[in-house]
């Protein structure tokens, strides 16, 4: 496997990442979070096992551990983003969801006890400049959606550092079915503790369901775990960085969803706070 290739896959995923955003926005307007979580994890789940099972993978204590502990980050990052989306527009939970990749560098010095660089400082105050701009937190603009995304970029900063730890240890296969068990049972655990499920069912549902449980779920989180260790992980940040743009270009053509000029001016500040400090990051490395 070249890096080429293995970046090209990874651009592919972002870019079906990137339409997530608002198929998810529409499809809760017929579910509720934790049912919509659970049933795109339990259907994932399902697909995924017989793949496993042909590889015929020795189990051991420490990576189920490992795929546990991806699964729990795995799920409280995707109800965080699930919850916001509710409450938020496609296009700014895609953007404050980017912010993952400027936060990265304090989880690792957290972990690893790596000092961030300044392109790292530089980059995270572009990005909160962005951030305001897109958002308008003083205003009546900013919304609890935008508080819950803000929380998933927080978890999914940690997520980042950990998938990079254990991927390389584990076979991917192993980590994948693991996080897709775990999110399937905390989702049904949660959905009757914390909701009064609620599921209406159309044609067009089933339709986006399919799309969301084969092509984010099953593909992209074992693409990325099969794949991203044939890159670095500043240019896979940078890939991923392009997240947001796909989103607003999907959430126009599904919904019309139209950013106004602060708001494009903060993306673009955002995006280059993320560029600037994975970029400046692997030219230290």
């Amino acid at each position: 496997m070249t890096r080429t290739r293995a970046e090209v896959y990874l651009v592919c995923i972002t870019l079906v990442w990137g339409s997530t955003f608002i198929i998810t926005k529409i499809l809760l307007q017929n579910v509720t979070p934790f049912v919509y979580t659970a049933l795109r994890f339990s259907l994932a789940s399902i697909i995924f096992i017989p793949f496993f099972l042909y590889k015929k993978i020795r189990l051991s204590k420490a990576s189920i551990l490992s795929g546990l502990f991806l699964g729990v980050l795995l799920f409280l990052g995707f109800i965080s983003q699930t919850v916001g989306l509710k409450y938020t527009s496609a296009s700014k939970s895609a953007f404050i969801t980017g912010m993952s990749v400027v936060f990265t560098p304090f989880f690792q010095y957290i972990i690893y006890k790596s000092i961030p660089t300044m392109g790292n400082i530089l980059g995270i105050f572009l990005v909160l400049i962005g951030l305001f701009l897109m958002t308008s937190p003083f205003d009546v603009n900013f919304n609890v959606g935008d508080a819950w995304t803000l929380l998933c970029a927080l978890i999914f900063s940690i997520y980042i550092v950990y998938i990079n730890v254990f991927s390389n240890k584990f076979e991917p296969s192993l980590l994948t079915i693991v996080q897709f068990l775990t999110n399937a049972i905390l989702a049904i655990v949660f959905m009757y503790v914390l909701e009064r499920p609620i599921l209406v069912s159309n044609t067009l549902f089933f339709a986006l369901m399919a799309y969301m449980v084969i092509m984010p779920t099953v593909v992209a989180l074992f693409v990325m775990a099969k794949y991203q260790k044939y890159t670095t992980p500043t240019r896979s940040a940078v890939i991923y960085s392009l997240e947001p743009l796909f989103a607003s270009i999907f959430a126009y053509l599904l919904k019309g969803e139209i950013l106004n000029l602060r708001g494009i001016i903060g993306g673009f500040l955002i995006l280059i706070g993320v560029l600037v400090s994975e970029l400046t990051k692997n030219a230290n490395n």
